[in-house]
Order: C-alpha cells, then structure tokens, then sequence
C-alpha cells in the first residue's frame, strides 16, 4: 500500500532514529554525543569490532562506513528485520503514536486474506507436530532418532508428520472450520486423478518453512517411503509463498548471525538442523533449488560476506559454480561470498556426526574467495601448452571479470586475474614445453622472448600517453573536472546527501582540491552543509576561501555553467553525474596505467605489453567520452544562463 509523504515524513520526525536503531545497537560511549543525536556503534550488517556505524537523529539518517549501507529508518527495519514496507511504516507509526490513515479496501482485502491463510498454516502445522507423536508417527519418529536429532530439536523446528491419508488434513481442518478455498489457496491439497482435491502431504516428515517474521508459510516434506519419485516435496506457489524469495531458517539465523559474525547458506533442510544441534544457528538454505537472486540479497542483508558452503561431489561443485556466476555481476565493495567446500562425499549433517562440530569448522576456516574459485573452475585439470590455450584462458578471465558492474571492483579483479596468470606461467617456465601447463620455452629449449619490435612500440605507446589530456592533467594545478566536481557539491549541497557514498571517498589528485573537499566533508559533519552559503562559511573558516574562489573562476572560464549557482538542480545533477562517473573511471585507469607501465619495466613479456596496449585504447575511450561532457557547456548554447 501506498503511504502519503507528508504522514512518513510526521512518523520520521516524531520517532528519533537512533530509538529505532538503538534496540539493535549498543552505542559506542567513546565516540557517540547523545546530546547532538549522533550516534555511533559497530555495525548491525556486517561483522566488525570497532564501529563505524554512524546514525545521526537530525538527518533521520544512517551509514556504515565499513560496509557501505544507509539510509532512514524504514530501511533499517526492511533490510535488517526482514519486514516489507508496509509492516515497517505500521511499526514507526506505533512508535510515534500516530494513526495509520485510511487503507485501500482491495489492498485491506488481501492482508486479511493474507492473515486467514497463515492461521490455516499453523493449524496445519500443530496437527502435523499432534501426529508426529502419535501411533501414525512412530516410523517417522526411528527414523528422527536415527538421524541423530534430539526431541528438543524436533520441538524447535516444529517437525511434524503427515498420516498416510488422503483426507487427515483436509478433514481437520475442515472440522476447525476452514473453509476449501483456504485450504486449497494454502497449497494443502491438490488435484490429480481424481475430481475432489486430497491431502498433497501424505507419509512425509514435515518440515514448517516460516517466513522472516517466523510466520509459517509453506511446508517440505521427506517422504518415508522408498517408492515414492519425489523424495523431497514443497508446497506450491502460493499467497504467501514464492520458494525463490523464501530461505529456510531466516528468523532463527539472523538472531544467530549476532554471535558468529555472518550466515552460512547449506543445501538442504537436514543440514540447517543437524548444524544447530550441532551449535551452529546462523545457518540458512534455499529450498530444494539453486540459490536465486533474491535469496542472496536475503543473505546481503545479514552480512556482506556470507559463507556458500556446497556438499564434496560432481554436483555440489556445479553448484558451487552456479552461485558464483549468479553473484559475480552484483559484487560491491563489502558484498560479496566465500566458498566453502566440504571433503568429497560429505554433506555438513555426515561430516558433523562423524567427526564434530569443529571439523566443520574447519571447513568454514578454509572457505575461499570468489575470485579463487573462478581461477579453480578455469583452470584446474587444464592444460595450457600452446599459445591459444594460454590466451583463450585469459580472454576467459577477461570476460568473466567484464560481468562484474562495480567499475572499482571489476578492476581490481582484472588485476587480480592477470597476477595469477602471470605468476602461474611463469612458474611454467623451465618445463618441458609438451608438458602440462607449460609454456615458457621455444624451440631448442631456449628462453621465450616478446617479438616483433616490441621495444620501439613500448617507447611508442609511453609517449602517447604521455601527451594524454588525462594524464597531462594530473599534473595540472587544477584540473577543470575536478574542480567542476567539487565546485557544483558546494553550489548544490543536496548533491552531497545524494552522492554521499561517493562524495566522501572521492578521489582528487589536485592538493589544493583535497583541502577543500575535506572542507566540504567537515561542514558535513558538523551540520553545517544545509545551504550553499552554510558550506562557503565553513570553506571560509577552514582557510579554503582563495581555493573556492580559483575553482568557481575555473569553472565559469572554462564554461562549466551546470556546476554554477545559477544552474537549475535538475541540470546540475544530470552534469555531476557525469562527471563523477568520467572521474572515476579515469582515475582507475591512471592508476592502471602506472601499474602496466611498473610492469613492463620489471618484465618486458608481449602479455605486459599487450595490456598496456589495451590501457591506451580505453585511455582513448575516456578521452573522447571527455571531450564531448566537456564541451557540452559551450556547445550546447546554455552556458549563457552563467
């Protein structure tokens, strides 16, 4: 349901949000000062020991400066308890003892249709548990045992057992007064050869999958017989279920999260529960499919590094696999996966009955990186004894760290991925070139050596870049683009609230530009960023004042109007964009580039030479990409608004 602006805004300021966050966070005493609403604590989303969790009541605002994650107070509610928009409005407005204003009926309809069916699910759910302990259930009760699972186990997982009936559920729950409908919009029944509905659940264990408010909606069932083609059977979609939304054991995990630091996502729902027993409760696992995107965002929310671990066979490392190229697009700085492989032929609940819970600790000791399960996958068991192996295995890593969005970290895994090739097939050298994995030696065992004039290209391509407008600016005294940057944070403060991830790790080559952008970033701090004459003041006192003014004079000489206090907001937010973008991507590249030009010089190899090759065509692409954004204030014909 929509909420009107003006009533979030009401429930925002009546309810601080450090009360919100408080019953999550225990404050730093040190850093925090109660009496200006600032607040710091170690953060709720992702394992630390010294907080740079920063939630400060004036602004409404939050933000992690180790993970990255913000925002206000119905966010922290929907990314850390797990609520919906709607629940997280309803519970700020209980806090600020305002009224939730009047519903949509059909909207009204549905929660209460909603609400119905999670009461027919645990009335399921208690009959199921009632026949677990009953005659009906003894064989599913052995087979518990044999299991190793301790009844109080089965009691906090609420296991139960369904009969061997077509129509013990179904007559339940008819008998309580539910009515068909319900019991069918519940998933509980279905049609198959004949016309009447009947018990879908029938000689199964039960296993109750509650939602991230430990609200009961869906179920799995094991089935006890050896006949029977599915082994494992899930209630449909539903209402209240979506199976690719949903992972088992969410509620409990994420309180368990709080002590071991992250989360642990396993295969099965064996797993999740041998491994609490075991003394493990930040344990989750999808539900009988390969982990989908929305499950990993529900893992994202408890911790940015969460533990994948996969069963030791042909299959669990496929899957494996799987996950790693469903999270490799989606990778951030503090969002990302460790691997953990268990011994071959073991899933967690064998490994931990045979050996203990701290063998499976050791697995999870010894999980890996993203980045070292791709390298596995591409090459382990290959050989690379031709040029075309070699080079086929770097267009691969090429492409693989192409998928990665975040510009940062997709080049900081190019770079990873060419380290590990160099160093794998210089390790190569000095085997015989037939061998497995060889490659260093030519004919007659001599040395490989780069060809074709590669010193002159090298000289070549150095004095290219060296006439680059990109790194000539670097050592300019102030580069147009930067200046432009900070020039339209100070004319336009609501840019720094909008861009603030990136404002305050902005990376500036200009010395003067620094100063003044940490001029920007302490007025922020100290409340004083609200109005462009609040954010010139605090430049004043910080002694920046002859920097602002060479930085707007640069600007207007150079035509960047967007940037200049007379811009509308709309223009100037579409130009900063830009710009920020253009800047940071050439920043990593300058970076890049001294790497390649260090690497050439240590090791002159036709790959080191290649890639710095491949620097000067993207140094191109940002050059001309550049030239247009740059031009635009004169070209365009608006720069007459300055």
């Amino acid at each position: 349901m929509r909420f009107p602006p003006a009533f979030l805004d009401e429930i925002r300021d009546r309810v601080p949000i450090s009360a919100v966050i408080g019953t999550r966070v225990s404050w730093d005493r040190k850093k925090t000062n109660a009496s200006r609403g600032d607040y710091w604590g170690c953060c709720p989303f992702h394992g630390e020991k010294t907080p740079s969790f920063h939630c400060e009541d004036r602004k409404g605002r939050y933000h992690c400066f180790g993970c990255g994650v913000s925002g206000d107070h119905f966010k922290f509610l929907t990314e850390l308890d797990g609520l919906n928009f709607p629940e997280a409005v309803e519970r700020i407005a209980e806090l600020a003892g305002v009224p939730l204003p009047a519903r949509d009926v059909a909207e009204e309809k549905r929660e209460r249709e909603r609400a119905s069916l999670t009461d027919v699910m645990e009335m399921a759910t208690c009959f199921f548990q009632e026949r677990l302990h009953s005659a009906d259930g003894a064989k599913a009760r052995a087979y518990l045992r044999e299991r190793g699972l301790a009844p109080a186990t089965q009691e906090a997982f609420r296991l139960g057992y369904a009969p061997d009936s077509r129509n013990a559920l179904k007559e339940f729950l008819a008998a309580k007064g539910v009515e068909k409908a319900q019991i069918e919009a519940c998933g509980l029944t279905v049609f198959e050869d004949i016309p009447l509905p009947y018990d879908r659940f029938r000689d199964r264990i039960m296993f109750p999958i509650p939602d991230s408010r430990g609200r009961i909606i869906a179920f799995g069932g094991r089935a006890m017989s050896p006949d029977v083609p599915a082994k494992y059977l899930n209630s449909p979609e539903t209402e209240l279920f979506h199976k690719g939304n949903v992972l088992y054991n969410f509620a409990r995990a994420r309180k368990g999260m709080a002590r071991e630091g992250t989360v642990i996502a396993v295969e099965g729902y064996m797993d999740v529960i041998a491994l609490a027993q075991a003394g493990f409760e930040n344990v989750v696992a999808p539900l009988g499919t390969a982990l989908t995107e929305n499950q990993m965002e529900l893992l994202w929310r408890m911790a940015g590094e969460p533990v994948l671990c996969f069963d030791g066979d042909p299959a669990g490392l496929k899957a494996a696999w799987r996950a790693a190229d469903l999270i490799l697009p989606t990778i951030q700085p503090g969002r990302t996966a460790r691997f953990a492989l268990l011994p071959e032929g073991k899933d967690p609940d064998d490994l931990v009955k045979a050996n203990g819970p701290e063998a499976f600790r050791a697995v999870l000791s010894e999980a890996r990186p993203l980045a070292d399960l791709l390298w596995m996958r591409e090459t382990a068991g290959k050989a690379f004894d031709t040029p075309e192996r070699r080079a086929e295995l770097e267009k691969t890593l090429r492409e693989l760290s192409g998928r990665i969005r975040d510009e940062s970290v997709r080049y900081h895994y190019n770079q990873d991925m060419r380290e590990r090739v160099q160093g794998f097939f210089g390790a190569q050298r000095g085997r015989s070139p037939r061998g497995r994995g060889s490659g260093g030696y030519g004919q007659g065992g001599k040395p490989w050596k780069p060809g074709g004039g590669s010193v002159q290209a090298r000289s070549a391509i150095t004095e290219s870049l060296g006439r680059s407008a990109l790194v000539k600016r670097q050592g300019e005294i102030m580069p147009v683009r930067e200046a432009t940057i900070i020039v339209a944070l100070v004319n336009h403060p609501v840019l720094i609230d909008e861009y603030f991830e990136h404002v305050e790790f902005l990376d500036l080559a200009n010395a003067d530009l620094r100063k003044l952008h940490a001029a920007v970033l302490d007025a922020l701090a100290h409340d004083m960023a609200d109005s462009r004459e609040a954010v010139i003041a605090a430049i004043g006192k910080a002694g920046c004042a002859d920097v602002w003014e060479r930085a707007v004079a640069l600007a207007r000489r150079m035509r960047q109007w967007p940037a200049l206090e007379s811009a509308a907001l709309e223009d100037a937010r579409d130009a900063f964009a830009q710009a920020l973008h253009l800047h940071r991507s050439a920043r990593i590249l300058h970076r890049e580039l001294k790497q390649a030009e260090a690497a050439l010089a240590t090791d002159p190899t036709d790959e080191n030479y290649r890639h710095l090759v491949e620097v000067q065509m993207q140094f191109r692409d940002v050059q001309a990409t550049e030239a247009l954004i740059e031009g635009f204030g004169v070209s365009s014909g608006r720069a007459g608004r300055t």
